[in-house]
């Protein structure tokens, strides 16, 4: 049942709790992985998400729309066989965040980053203890190797499927605080992510919008709030 170009041949969905979470049931058949492991979530809330994807199947099964499925596949056929890579390579994004490099001009672009990129670093700062230093223009920022080794520890904590949620939060926005913020629902999906898209958005008012980056960006946008989503559903009882 790792076949996305199959067609549907189910009439039943069923979560079935098993010994390491709940797996998800196809007329009794357990749904797997392309990599063929067991599609086993850690909770009946992310198991009732993936299986409405799966009950929703009209025809050929169509993965774009099934994010959650795709999520908790990637999860355990990627990230769970490789979790200290990819808590590394997450990480490695609080030497770089988004929120530390701020413009070098005009002053209304700095002060609209100093306003809503300022309270966020003073927040991973007293929350979690990331100093991260903030800088003008693109000069590289040497960030204490303490607050890197405590973003590390951060996201080595985190389970396979919070992680995997983590990843999309951090690389989409740019930002480990943003995603920081996501995870502990500081705020909702959709004003973190305008916060980090400050200066596209001081560029789309100076020079209009560009219709392909505009859909780009709402992908973006769409695929960050199911992170969002995925991460939250994920850490539940």
């Amino acid at each position: 049942m790792s076949e996305w170009k199959m067609k549907r041949f189910w009439s039943d969905v069923t979560p079935k709790a098993v010994e390491t979470g709940v797996a998800i049931a196809l007329d009794g058949r357990l749904v797997k992985t392309p990599a063929k492991a067991a599609l086993i979530v850690p909770n009946a809330v992310l198991a009732e998400r993936v299986a409405q994807e799966w009950r929703a199947v009209d025809g050929e099964i169509d993965p774009s729309k099934m994010p959650y499925t795709r999520s908790a596949n990637a999860a355990l056929d990627k990230v769970a066989v490789q979790h200290g890579e990819v808590a590394g390579l997450i990480a490695a994004y609080a030497e770089t965040d988004l929120l530390c490099y701020r413009a070098d001009s005009p002053v209304e672009l700095q002060a609209r980053q100093a306003a809503a990129w300022d309270g966020p670093l003073a927040w991973a700062r007293d929350r979690f203890g990331l100093q991260l230093g903030v800088a003008n223009g693109v000069m590289p920022v040497a960030q204490a190797e303490e607050s890197l080794a405590r973003a590390r520890a951060i996201t080595e904590a985190m389970s396979a499927f919070a992680l995997t949620a983590f990843h999309d939060l951090v690389s989409l926005s740019g930002s480990f605080v943003l995603g920081l913020r996501a995870s502990e629902a500081c705020d909702t999906a959709e004003n973190l992510w305008n916060v980090s898209r400050i200066d596209e958005t001081w560029q789309e008012e100076q020079w209009g919008v560009d219709e392909e980056a505009s859909e780009m960006a709402a992908l973006k946008m769409a695929q960050f709030r199911h992170a969002y989503d995925f991460y939250h559903d994920s850490v539940k009882p």
